[in-house]
């Protein structure tokens, strides 16, 4: 699929939740998520004055951080645009394999920010072509042509949940929180929640946290297949780049085919016929390209017994 390009980034509406009271009650069902980072000087070792979104490239991988600790994460206008910016940079580089979101600070996101809503009031404006601009999240309408892996830890809530939601795989730390919380004010989900979340875990669930708003857990998660991994706290980002890793060493062309093809039939197919006719006019170029070359290191003993290395 092709990566969708919009020009600027319009005013939104959207929520995060920051209340004092909001906070207090969910301490005590869920503890607060330890702060990780692979840099020798912490979690806000790479922290830059003023810059809203951080990213670090290592080797074919790439991490982009959400850089606002101190409101959990949400997101305003520039860091929406900043993370816009920099997944569409990710996508364009051909030296990039495998992208990993992740928040500072011990959270993921907790959705748009509050303040900015109500400082920028008279100014709100909002796209609803959805083909003319980005998503009031900044990157949520993008159709990315390489995996993003979210590295999710502390709230992934409201739109911090559909941007969760973005990515291919989810490593989700133990006491990681996840859920449809802008329920209780009347924000409806509009960076793609109510899309991907039916496709990720079923409607009967997905209709489950979408009408209830309610908190989930990482094991629910987990049994729902809305997390793909679960780490103890603290290593969700060291565990997502470990996986970015071992995804960006397989032979990229034929890698990118079947998840395009895959991405293909859950959302944009007609009928299964024509999801078919997509999967063998992507995968039958990879055969010359890649798939003879694999054949050939197999018939020297490369990977047999199911080995990856």
């Amino acid at each position: 699929m092709a990566l969708r390009r919009f020009p600027t980034l319009a005013p939104v509406l959207w929520v995060s939740y920051q209340s004092k009271t909001f906070g207090r009650s969910l301490k005590a069902s869920f503890p607060t998520a330890k702060s990780y980072s692979t840099t020798a000087g912490g979690e806000n070792a790479g922290r830059v004055a003023g810059q809203t979104v951080v990213t670090e490239r290592r080797g074919c991988v790439v991490t982009v951080g959400i850089n606002r600790p101190e409101v959990r994460n949400a997101v305003n206008q520039e860091t929406a645009r900043r993370l816009l910016e920099e997944l569409e940079a990710f996508d364009s580089d051909p030296d990039l394999n495998v992208a990993v979101l992740h928040g500072k600070g011990g959270n993921f996101c907790a959705g748009y920010d509050l303040k900015e809503l109500a400082n920028h009031t008279a100014s709100l404006k909002l796209e609803q072509d959805v083909t003319k601009g980005p998503g009031p999240m900044g990157p949520s309408r993008l159709q990315l042509s390489k995996p993003l892996i979210a590295a999710v830890s502390g709230f992934a809530v409201a739109g911090g949940l559909e941007l969760a939601l973005l990515a291919d795989l989810r490593v989700v730390e133990e006491s990681a929180v996840m859920g449809v919380f802008c329920r209780r004010f009347g924000v409806p989900l509009i960076d793609g929640g109510t899309v991907r979340l039916p496709r990720l875990i079923g409607l009967s669930r997905a209709l489950d946290l979408i009408l209830t708003g309610r908190p989930v857990g990482a094991q629910e998660a987990l049994a729902y297949g809305l997390a793909n991994r679960v780490v103890p706290d603290g290593q969700a980002l060291q565990a997502a780049l470990e996986l970015a890793e071992q995804i960006s060493a397989f032979p990229q062309q034929c890698l990118r085919a079947d998840r395009s093809s895959a991405m293909y039939s859950c959302y944009d197919a007609l009928s299964f016929t024509q999801a078919m006719q997509y999967e063998i006019d992507h995968g039958v170029p990879v055969i010359q390209s890649e798939a003879v070359a694999g054949a050939t290191r197999f018939t020297t003993g490369a990977g047999k017994g199911g080995k990856f290395s």
